[in-house]
């Protein structure tokens, strides 16, 4: 018997998309309804008895959090959907049952439905990722909110904040160097890690660098302006971020 399921999107393109893609490679599910918001949602709900939910956390008004928590106990298995990178920490790997980038990847979709088909084969986990998601809606900001989830070909790193020295961009790419010497290579454009790090900690000191406000021991004008981080590393500074990473450091 399929899994019956919800569609939960605020943008009817994202909705059918998923619906096709689902109908055409994934059999074992089947879409009973489709809402554009989180009220209309409740109602399908409460009428569909839907098994689990593929559900868009940023929709205007009422976002995906404020959903799960307005619903009865227990929580249905919840596979969240999202543009936005800020929302990784909080949806994957700890407490939602998966969590997928838009545009969706037919392979990572494949992935996430297998991983619902066996949790809900298994009672014991089913109640295990209710607890967890139960989590999630009570305190949405604090799961794992001091890392930097960086999306890899093999799924999803998360680097401790205190661990990452500087960011470097790499045409389109992004390479984020760590502490212990490691270099892990982000399919994201710099100027996605820029708009989501906290600007009080990561500044973007260079179109092609940003770097660990914490790491930070001295400038350098030896070799131009330079940022010198506590592993002796020196990180360019250009002319035009200078004043503003000066302002920073003088309220410090």
């Amino acid at each position: 018997m399929a899994i019956r399921t919800l569609i939960v999107d605020d943008e009817a393109d994202a909705r059918q998309n998923l619906r096709l893609m689902l109908q055409e490679q994934c059999p074992e599910v089947l879409v009973a309804g489709m809402a554009a918001s989180a009220g209309e949602a409740r109602k399908l709900i409460a009428s569909e008895q839907p098994q689990a939910l593929f559900l868009d956390i940023k929709m205007p008004g009422e976002d995906g959090f404020s959903l799960l928590r307005s619903l009865p106990q227990p929580h249905l298995p919840v596979i969240f959907t999202t543009a936005y990178d800020e929302y990784a920490l909080r949806a994957f790997k700890e407490n939602a049952l998966d969590y997928l980038e838009k545009p969706i990847d037919p392979d990572e979709l494949d992935r996430a439905v297998g991983k619902l088909v066996q949790l809900l084969g298994d009672p014991l986990k089913l109640k295990q990722q209710d607890e967890r998601l139960q989590a999630l809606v009570n305190d949405p900001g604090s799961p794992l909110g001091n890392r930097l989830a960086v999306p890899g070909k093999d799924g999803l790193i998360l680097l401790r904040h205190e661990d990452i020295l500087y960011l470097e961009a790499a045409d389109s790419y992004t390479v984020v160097h760590t502490r212990d010497g490691k270099r892990t290579v982000s399919s994201k454009h710099i100027r996605v890690f820029e708009t989501h790090l906290d600007p009080r900690k990561f500044f973007r000191v260079h179109k092609s660098f940003i770097i660990n406000l914490d790491r930070l021991v001295s400038l350098s004008r030896t070799e131009g302006n330079m940022a010198v981080l506590d592993n002796g590393v020196l990180v360019p500074v250009s002319r035009r971020r200078m004043p503003e990473l000066m302002a920073m450091l003088n309220t410090f």
